[in-house]
C-alpha cells in the first residue's frame, strides 16, 4: 500500500473515531456483555470506507478479503468474515447518521447556496414488468424508470444538491422512497420544506403550477424546468413560441446535467445502482448508507 494511500487510511479512522465519539456511539449501543468488542466499531467502519472509496472493493467478501491480505498489520483482530459481514449489517443507522454528517461539515467553499438541482436515481433490486420483488418491502416496490425504459423493484435516491460551477454539484439533502412514488410528490413532501431564496432547476416532472406560486410567495423558490407542452394551446401559438421555448429548454438542460453526471459518477464509484444481492431489509439499508458514506468519504478527501 502506498504512502498517500496510508494517509488516507489515517485520515478515515480519525475522523470515523471523531464522528463515533460525537454522534454514531448511539447508534451502535449495546446491551450486552460483548459491548466492547475487540475490534472496535470505528475499526470496523474504517475498513468499509477504506476499501471502498480508495480500494474500489465493492462487496463486503472483497473488503475483508482485501482487509486480511493488506491491513493486518493495521486490525490485527480483524474478525473472520461472517462475523464481519454480521456487524456490518447492523450498522446502516450509524452510516446514515456518518452521511448526514459529512454532508453538514464539508460544504466545499465553490457552492452556489442560491442556485439548486433537483433529481432521482433508481435503485434496483430486480428488474422486470411482471417481476415480483420479496426483499424489503418496508421500504421498496414496483417502479418505472423512463430514462432507462424499464420496469424495475426497488428504491429512489432523490437528491437536492448545490449546484457548483465546473464540477459536479455537491448533496445538499437526499431522501430514500419506494420506486413507485412521484419525484415531484417527493420533492414537496421531503425536501423542499424550510428551503429559502433559492432557484430550483429540476424536470418536467416537477412542474405544479399552484405549488411554485405558493412556494414564490412563501419561501422565495423558483422553478426552471425544460417546456412543457400547454393542452389546448393554438397551434399558431406555438410556433411562434417554438424556438424561444427550445432554447429556454436547452439552457434550463445545461444547468441541470451536472446532476446526472453525479449519479453517473455515484454509481461507477460504488455501483449503487445494482442491489440484486441484497437479502433482507437492513442488507437493502446497509447498501444504501454504505455506498453513500464511501462516495461522500471519497468526494470530501479529493476535493
Amino acid at each position: 500500500m502506498t504512502n498517500e494511500k496510508q494517509v488516507y487510511l489515517i485520515k478515515i479512522y480519525m475522523y470515523v473515531c471523531q464522528t463515533y465519539q460525537d454522534k454514531l456511539q448511539y447508534q451502535c449501543m449495546r446491551m450486552s456483555n460483548n459491548k466492547i468488542p475487540i475490534f472496535s466499531d470505528e475499526e470496523l467502519l474504517t475498513v468499509y470506507l477504506f476499501c471502498g472509496a480508495f480500494e474500489q472493493r465493492l462487496t463486503k467478501k472483497a473488503k475483508h478479503t482485501f482487509a486480511k491480505d493488506y491491513l493486518l498489520d493495521w486490525f490485527p483482530q480483524l474478525p473472520s468474515y461472517q462475523t464481519f459481514s454480521a456487524r456490518l449489517n447492523r450498522m446502516g443507522e450509524a452510516l446514515k447518521t456518518f452521511v448526514d454528517d459529512i454532508l453538514d461539515s464539508f460544504k466545499p467553499a465553490d457552492i452556489d447556496l442560491y442556485n439548486s438541482i433537483v433529481d432521482s436515481m433508481p435503485i434496483m433490486l430486480c428488474t422486470g414488468r411482471n417481476r415480483q420483488g420479496k426483499v424489503a418491502r418496508e421500504i421498496a416496490d414496483k417502479g418505472y424508470c423512463s430514462t432507462k425504459n424499464q420496469y424495475y423493484y426497488g428504491v429512489k435516491l432523490n437528491m437536492l444538491a448545490y449546484r457548483r460551477m465546473g464540477t459536479i454539484p455537491f448533496p445538499e439533502r437526499y431522501v430514500i422512497t419506494p420506486a413507485s412514488e412521484n419525484d415531484g410528490t417527493v420533492f414537496k413532501r421531503d425536501l423542499a420544506p424550510d428551503l429559502q431564496n433559492k432557484s430550483i432547476f429540476a424536470d418536467k416532472i416537477y412542474q405544479d403550477q399552484e405549488f411554485w406560486e405558493e412556494m414564490q410567495r412563501i419561501q422565495q423558490l423558483t422553478l426552471y424546468s425544460p417546456f412543457k407542452k400547454i393542452k389546448g394551446e393554438p397551434i399558431v401559438i406555438s410556433q411562434l413560441l417554438k424556438a424561444e421555448r427550445k432554447l429556454y429548454s436547452c439552457a434550463v438542460s445545461s444547468v441541470r446535467q451536472p446532476i446526472e453526471a453525479f449519479f453517473n459518477w455515484l454509481n461507477e464509484k460504488t455501483d449503487i445502482q445494482r442491489a440484486h444481492k441484497v437479502r433482507s431489509t437492513q442488507g437493502l439499508w446497509l447498501h444504501l448508507m454504505g455506498k453513500l458514506s464511501i462516495a461522500f468519504v471519497y468526494l470530501i478527501f479529493n476535493c
